[in-house]
């Protein structure tokens, strides 16, 4: 049975929040309307998460949510960055955590 509970609390870890969004290669609009999609349903916050390249594309798409589509109605609460390591190679990958608020 204890093997059964460890199991069911790794799972929970690895489950990511429904208002966490990924950026990666498709436009930075669409990232955008994601965000704006997750406030609009009614979500009090937005997780925008990057790494490596990505990392700028997602400050600008916080910047085009706080700035342009929700002028006033947004904030940033909190940024984390951090360092990965990936692959077997053992790189070091930024990555960064930035959660908007609305008012």
């Amino acid at each position: 049975m204890s093997e059964e509970k460890k199991e069911t609390a790794e799972k929970k870890e690895t489950t990511t929040p429904s208002n966490a969004i990924f950026i990666g290669k498709k436009p930075l609009m669409s990232y955008a309307l994601a965000a704006l999609l997750q406030f609009n349903a009614g979500n009090k916050e937005v997780v925008i998460k990057a790494r490596g390249r990505a990392i700028s594309k997602a400050v600008d798409v916080a910047e085009i949510l706080r700035k342009r589509l929700l002028a006033n109605q947004v904030d940033i609460k909190s940024i984390s960055i951090d360092t990965e390591i990936l692959g077997e190679d053992m790189r070091n990958v930024s990555t960064i955590e930035i959660i908007l608020a609305k008012k």
